[in-house]
């Protein structure tokens, strides 16, 4: 981690830059603060700048308790963003300073001598303080997103119709969860809940598609005994997801430790009951009928990690009627999965939704559309389909506003 030291020093003395500027701004505007209230402001200002700073790089480089690194990080999510937006009130009026100054210097062409026209031109009182009103807005959905929305699990309900579906299959309950990121956790009785919440609807079988953890093995320690009541009578299926091989921890290239790691991820699997699919399927056989689940290891699109083999996960599946695949990220739908058309249906997560946007039964959208042409819901092409679960847990910011926690449940019907 200490290659990251330089790295991390920069951002800080940009951050610090940026509270310096914003300070300036608000001492100018609000005379209170800058002659009778300046010394406590400054503590203030200053102080909760550093302790967010010293809690970032302590849950960075130590081992901090899960409680305090979470309240940290979504303290210094939550101050940032508010404060970019109250930045670019206080640039636009920095620009309209200068702007009137470089007239004012045209407009008199003998200046007296000892004078500075830009210094003349205060600060707008009503650009910074709408500059605050608007980063309030931020800052309140952001905190509500994390009070409220990081565990708020959200049932949904799908038909899912297969075609060549066996009359054995037609009715059974399929469960799907996604993207545990067990590391970005704080509050076991709400994920005890969403668990519960998902097992009183008795699912026939499980899939779980992907990204168990953050970075590392451990990262499960406290979670492994609520997962592992996960069951179905016909069984949990899994996949990994792109988090899950550690390549954002260990980096990219190999090593023992990091390989280590990965083994360690598969074994907590099986601890739990689940099976894991690694390139691989089964045959889901009920009243001598058969379907196939297979289950490929990560394949993304772009930067993301490319293990999956989907040949090798479709070898051996030619007799089967139906064909269920888990394939964490969406976009190995459009580039690969397409192009066999005796893959029925895709289960992926990854996506997340970016944890921020808007979902009802008839609308929804996402900055994260921008980047994945699908990331939520269902998607057809011809007979395939592919359905999107916009996860379990949450990663980075510690919440979620208008894009809620998943819980999916399937009826398989013939058609």
């Amino acid at each position: 981690m200490l290659n990251r030291l330089p790295f991390l020093i920069i951002i800080s003395v940009l951050l610090l830059l940026l509270d310096f500027y914003l300070y300036k701004a608000l001492l100018a505007v609000f005379p209170k603060l800058r002659d009778k209230y300046r010394r406590s402001f400054s503590r203030i200002w200053w102080g909760y700048s550093a302790l967010l700073l010293l809690g970032v790089f302590s849950s960075i480089f130590f081992s901090i308790p899960l409680v305090v690194r979470a309240i940290t990080l979504v303290a210094f999510f939550i101050s940032f963003v508010s404060k970019v937006v109250l930045l670019i009130f206080v640039l636009f009026d920095d620009l309209r300073r200068l702007v009137l100054s470089l007239f004012r210097r045209s407009a008199s062409r003998k200046p007296e001598p000892g004078t500075d026209n830009a210094e003349k031109i205060p600060r707008s009182e009503f650009l910074v303080k709408a500059g605050i009103a608007v980063a309030s807005v931020p800052f309140a959905s952001i905190a509500y997103g994390v009070a409220s929305g990081a565990y708020d699990y959200q049932l949904r309900r799908e038909a899912l119709y297969l075609k060549n579906l066996p009359r054995a299959f037609e009715g059974m309950k399929l469960g799907q969860i996604s993207d545990v990121h067990s590391g970005s956790f704080y509050n076991k009785r709400a994920v005890t809940g969403g668990v519960d919440m998902l097992l009183a609807e008795k699912p026939d079988v499980i899939f779980f598609t992907g990204d168990i953890v953050n970075n590392i093995a451990s990262e499960m320690r406290d979670y492994q005994d609520i997962f592992s009541k996960v069951k179905a009578p016909l069984g949990v299926f899994s996949v990994l997801g792109n988090h899950d091989y550690g390549d954002y921890y260990y980096g990219k290239e190999p090593s023992a430790a990091k390989a280590k790691n990965l083994e360690n991820v598969k074994k907590i699997h099986g601890l739990m009951g689940w099976d894991l699919l690694l390139d691989e399927h089964r045959r889901l056989k009920v009243n001598n009928e058969e379907i196939g689940i297979l289950g490929c290891q990560n394949w993304g699109a772009g930067r993301f990690i490319q293990k999956g083999d989907l040949v090798k996960t479709l070898k051996g599946t030619d007799d089967l009627p139906v064909k269920l695949l888990m394939s964490h990220d969406p976009s190995h739908w459009r580039a690969q999965i397409l192009n066999h058309p005796d893959i029925d249906a895709t289960f992926s997560g990854h996506t997340h939704g970016m944890q921020f946007g808007v979902r009802t039964k008839e609308y929804q959208w996402s900055p994260v559309e921008y980047i994945y042409k699908e990331w939520a819901g269902f998607y057809r092409e011809g007979h395939q389909q592919l359905y999107v679960n916009v996860g379990y847990g949450f990663l980075g910011y510690p919440g979620r506003v208008g894009i809620l926690p998943e819980i999916t449940i399937f009826e398989l019907k013939r058609g």
